[in-house]
């Protein structure tokens, strides 16, 4: 009897449809190993020997493997073939006192009949590089967590922790912040024309030039500005001068990478990071596809940042356009990929369909919605990417004025594009914003039907959204593809970070725990730094550095800036501001503090009168339910806000969305604002919505 060990009990299922009866297949179900939650267990003095246990929550599984692993002629570990799954296999060598004797590891990058025999006919030996590296991260995480969340909460709030990496993400969460609430916006205007050619068809051009002088994107400050320039084009002659056809050529996008089918499951299916992780490893696992009860791993392995696919699977999906789409769509040789990512080590392949013949429609009555739509988007990336290019016309249009009455000539500008040949966008389809212009013949005069001035605002950088951020991150080498999901997860779980709509927002906490950090740990967030540490972890996986020197050239200046933090650093010079508040108990001033559940109000005589107040936020709008209360700005403990009556707990009247201060015309109730700047009534058993 053979021993197949693998780490979920949904792949282990899928697996043994594929072996015959000499082979038992078992699951982990995760790590079996791993420090223990109450001691730092790392002897810094040992070069960083970590101290491991059997969890305990797996200490059943373990000794359910510890038999079946006696009994086996044969043990295969078969855990993914990433840095994680390397270490989870070495961990069960331990953790079961397995012989090398005896002992078989085998990779696969997805989970088919074909895939698994050829891992079995092929078996390796565990690659103690990978786990190196995966056991230097995990020591490097619990030594700045273990050592910095206590300093936290002697110098900021108890309950407080940090991170590695997600320092570097609250970090650089917090500076765009900061960019946003600095911001100051311009004022500034355009001119539209809209015209008519002499088979009366419309279309519009701006304003791009004043006498032979390009008009800068603030070149029109003001109304006044506009108006002027606006009175001065009427009743001018506008003739075309200038018909630029150009053919232009759009590619294909490459196949996904964790960081990009999160990306583009974030912004198509409004995914979560951790969202679309876990149905990805649903699909990768193993789906029951028909009425055998039989289940296949419809995609590749989901943790990877290869742009690569398999001699095979190319062959598969080049066969499938030209059938299905025809041979006008099929390029003369496969299309390749290179990655631009910082530190990608292209070990795997791309995320893929496993068959690629198997269509989302023909699946779709096998998988639930969310499935199915993460599905269909992997499946129309990787046909999409063996695609030709989609063909444009792209047009420019040139259009000149007769001199004005204040003597100036202008000129306008249309630019459209005008699909030729769809290409891969027959499936991958974008947002139809291509502009469509008339047929338009040079020297035509034109019809001004009218001009509008339009005023415009600079607008300050977008917050990030869980993809944008992932997306910063890969491009700044920072973690690698297994982190992005648990970075996102972690800073919002410790309230330093809060989504609202699709965005991240830092917390009051997180905000000061990051300049904090800034200011007295620079190289924790720092972002070109954290980098350089991802390499060197990616150097000891690939056997060119040893992971001890590296942590320790890590720890050692960590350790040393810490001891010196500890004595200079004192707690309310950190987190207190002056406010206008007395203290009722005993009169003194109250200051304004930042806790885990953000700002609040403090007696400055701390300890002697612990005197505590919320620091209320009024919106102007009063309260329905007493009447004689103001509504509030508040905020949950994991810092969600809501919005409540500052007589809470006597009034307990609270909204998830922001009032607006008017009433609902059907019912009475306060009109809010929705997620969508949407205005709606906030009883739930009226209709009532505002246009």
């Amino acid at each position: 009897m053979q021993l197949i060990i693998v780490e979920s009990p949904t792949k282990a299922k899928t697996i043994k449809q594929f072996l015959g009866k000499d082979y038992i297949v078992e699951s982990s179900f995760g790590h079996v190993r791993d420090l223990p939650q109450k001691e730092l267990a790392i002897d810094t003095e040992k070069n960083f020997e970590p101290k491991y246990i059997i969890i305990p929550k797996a200490r059943k599984v373990v000794n359910l493997l510890k038999e079946r692993a006696e009994r086996a002629k044969e043990v295969i570990l078969a855990t993914d073939e990433d840095r994680e799954g390397e270490a989870i296999a070495w961990h069960l060598t331990q953790a079961l006192g397995l012989e090398n004797s005896k002992l078989k590891r085998i990779v696969f990058h997805e989970i088919t009949k074909s895939a698994i025999e050829e891992a079995i006919q092929n078996p390796k030996n565990i690659n103690l590089n990978l786990v190196d590296s995966q056991q230097a991260r995990r020591i490097l995480d619990r030594l700045v967590g273990y050592k910095l969340s206590p300093f936290l909460w002697k110098k900021v709030a108890r309950g407080l922790s940090a991170g590695r990496v997600q320092s570097v993400a609250v970090r650089l969460i917090a500076e765009r912040q900061k960019e946003i609430d600095e911001f100051r916006p311009e004022e500034y205007w355009t001119i539209e024309a809209l015209l008519k050619n002499k088979r009366g068809q419309e279309f519009s051009a701006n304003l791009i030039k004043t006498d032979e002088k390009l008009i800068p994107k603030l070149g029109i400050k003001n109304n006044a500005e506009a108006e002027n320039i606006a009175a001065d084009l009427n009743n001018l002659e506008y003739k075309i001068s200038e018909i630029e056809k150009k053919e232009t050529r759009r590619n294909p996008f490459p196949p996904f990478t964790t960081s990009t089918l999160q990306q583009e499951a974030s912004r198509k299916l409004r995914f979560s990071a951790k969202q679309t992780m876990f149905i990805a490893q649903q699909l990768y696992e193993g789906i029951t596809v028909k009425n055998t009860k039989e289940s296949i791993g419809l995609i590749t392995y989901m943790r990877t940042d290869s742009l690569n696919l398999a001699n095979q699977a190319i062959n598969k999906i080049r066969n499938l356009i030209a059938e299905d789409f025809g041979k006008e769509y099929l390029p003369i040789k496969p299309n390749f990929y290179k990655t631009k990512s910082k530190g990608a080590q292209e070990a795997h392949e791309a995320i893929r369909p496993t068959f690629p013949e198997k269509t989302p429609e023909e699946l779709k009555q096998f998988l639930n919605k969310n499935q199915w739509a993460l599905y269909n988007l992997i499946w129309q990336r990787t046909i999409a990417c063996q695609m030709k290019p989609a063909v444009f016309d792209s047009t420019t249009v040139d259009i000149e004025t007769t001199k004005s009455k204040q003597n100036h000539l202008y000129l306008l500008r249309a630019n459209g594009n005008i699909l030729k040949f769809s290409g891969f966008l027959r499936v991958w389809p974008i947002r139809k914003d291509d502009v469509l212009l008339p047929e338009l013949i040079k020297n035509e005069i034109l019809e001004l039907i009218k001009i509008s001035p339009l005023q415009h605002f600079t607008q300050p950088p977008a917050p990030y959204s869980e993809a944008t951020l992932v997306k910063a991150l890969e491009e700044d080498g920072i973690g690698r593809p297994s982190t992005y999901a648990p970075i996102l997860e972690t800073i919002q779980k410790r309230g330093y970070v809060v989504k609202r709509t699709k965005y991240l927002y830092p917390t009051d906490i997180g905000i000061v725990v990051n300049k904090l950090l800034v200011e007295h740990f620079p190289k924790i967030v720092d972002i070109n730094f954290t980098a350089k540490m991802e390499s060197d972890l990616d150097n000891v996986a690939q056997g060119k550095k040893k992971w001890v020197p590296v942590v320790e050239k890590f720890y050692k200046p960590f350790e040393k800036t810490l001891k010196d933090k500890y004595e200079t650093i004192v707690k309310k010079d950190i987190i207190e501001e002056k406010s206008d508040e007395i203290c009722e108990k005993c009169g003194a001033p109250m200051v304004i503090k930042t806790g885990r559940f953000g700002k609040f109000l403090a007696c400055s005589k701390y300890p002697e009168c612990k005197t505590t107040k919320p620091l209320e936020q009024p919106l102007g709008v009063k309260c329905p339910q007493c009447e004689t209360g103001q509504i509030i700005e508040r905020r949950t403990r994991k810092g969600k806000i809501f919005y409540s009556c500052n007589a809470w707990p006597k009034c307990k009247f609270a909204l998830w969305y922001k009032p607006t201060g008017e009433k609902c015309p059907k019912c009475g109730s306060l009109l809010v604002e929705t997620k969508g700047k949407n205005v709606k009534c906030s009883n739930k058993e009226c209709d009532y919505t505002k246009d």
